[in-house]
């Protein structure tokens, strides 16, 4: 077949693969994925975007499609099924992957492609008194209600609180060592006080499953890149078992050794999916909407933008920039005009002192309603955020009517009273865009 020496150019061969004959195109692309050091989630999106490839054109060989049938999967995901920018850019992502590192094929046509455009979005936060009730709602004392607490006391992601070794948390110095957060970056973040007895408990329980799992000779926690080869005792000692050690055993994807994995992410997906109707919060949150909380009310303490990106792990500022938009509370803390007119009352009649507001919208108590004083109706003291002294509000006066028409000379009203004084004329000038409608 054509596309056999394309596949014979991989660095290794997947194991269990005989060398005299080419690999699977699916093991193929796993063990160039495996040589590039990609992630295991990279891997599993990867595989399941050129396995749908394959699939939407009858089973063809990729090697035997080009510019044409990426163009109408690609079309087929964003017309048809109504992806996600993202969404469509990661299946492209695959698919280029799989042509230039897997089957050697140059793509000089895929700059005429392009890539989706991403829509950036404005994080979902929660505040204090919804992150109170969600925590609540997770239970007193369990091992979920500790791991949201730490999401949100520390700011660390989903996948780098769950892949938390016993070495990893330092009580002595009151800090937390994250290992390979996203892009492969350490960082150190805060120990919360209040969290120092929980881990500790959380530290006893997990200590007694690792004695349960030594006892009965269980192979050791999965360990990074070789040293399990290198440091033969390192998957079975303490050091570096979970923080949070599922409750049964699971096989490993790549190896398949039968092992103790951390707690599993769509567990406590599910658990905070429950929490969050439990305490009638209705808010399209994650796990990871405790990180954005996170970092939203360091910078509405006061805290440095840069001490919350260092803490956040954001290689460039301008990511950590989009927390502060709740900081510009209401449109940039900009009072609404009808705010004003419904403090001043001007507009409404000497009998209703104070605009009705209604039950379901009280007046913030910042800004009362000031009832409209009887004598001065169109006159009332309006204190605005930004001003601290008292600025009176006046309502607008109808203005004389302008006319094109030249006005009669102050000789010919002498001459002839009866001819009326005419009303002053308005000049067309560019700044007044009303003065230049009404003369015209």
């Amino acid at each position: 077949m054509p596309f056999e020496p394309m596949l014979r150019a991989l660095p290794f061969l997947p194991p269990g693969v005989p060398a005299d004959r080419p690999p699977k195109l699916l093991d193929a692309l796993r063990a160039q994925i495996r040589y590039m050091h990609y992630s295991l989630r990279t891997e599993q999106a990867y595989v399941h975007w050129v396995r749908a490839y394959i699939r939407y054109h009858g089973l063809r060989h990729p090697a035997e499609m080009s510019r044409l049938e990426i163009e109408a999967f690609l079309t087929w995901l964003a017309a048809e099924r109504q992806a996600a920018p993202a969404t469509h850019g990661q299946a492209l992502s695959a698919l280029l992957f799989l042509y230039q590192k897997v089957l050697n094929i140059p793509v000089p046509w895929m700059d005429e492609i392009g890539r989706p455009k991403s829509q950036r979005r404005l994080p979902v936060v929660l505040s204090i008194e919804e992150v109170t009730r969600v925590l609540a709602a997770l239970g007193e004392g369990t091992p979920n209600r500790l791991f949201a607490e730490l999401l949100y006391g520390t700011g660390m992601r989903l996948m780098e609180g769950l892949r938390l070794r016993t070495k990893d948390i330092e009580f002595d110095r009151r800090a937390i060592v994250v290992r390979e957060g996203k892009g492969g970056k350490d960082r150190i973040v805060m120990l919360p006080q209040a969290l120092e007895s929980p881990l500790r408990a959380q530290l006893a329980a997990s200590h007694r499953v690792w004695t349960v799992d030594r006892a009965a000779q269980l192979p050791g926690v999965a360990i990074p890149n070789a040293l399990e080869r290198k440091y033969p005792r390192a998957a079975s000692s303490w050091a570096w078992y979970w923080v949070f050690p599922q409750a049964q055993l699971s096989t490993d994807p790549r190896s398949g050794t039968v092992r103790r994995h951390h707690l599993l992410d769509q567990t406590f997906q599910r658990a905070f999916k429950r929490a969050l109707a439990d305490a009638g919060v209705h808010k399209q949150a994650t796990p990871h909407t405790l990180r954005h909380s996170f970092a939203t009310h360091l910078l509405q303490a006061g805290y440095d933008i840069r001490t919350v990106q260092e803490l956040l792990g954001h290689a460039d500022v301008s990511t950590t920039m989009i927390y502060t938009h709740v900081l510009r509370l209401g449109g940039g803390a900009v009072r609404s005009p009808l705010d004003n007119l419904v403090a001043s009352s001007a507009l409404f009649p000497a009998a209703h002192p104070a605009y009705p507001v209604h039950p379901a919208h009280p007046v913030h108590p910042a800004h009362p309603v000031h009832p409209v004083h009887p004598a001065h109706p169109a006159v009332s003291s309006v204190r605005y955020p930004a001003v601290s002294t008292p600025s009176s509000v006046r309502s607008a006066r109808e203005p004389q009517p302008c006319y094109a028409s030249p006005s009669p000379s102050p000789s010919a009203i002498r001459h002839h009273p009866s001819v009326p004084a005419a009303a002053p004329r308005c000049l067309s000038t560019p700044n007044c865009a009303a003065a230049a409608i009404s003369v015209s």
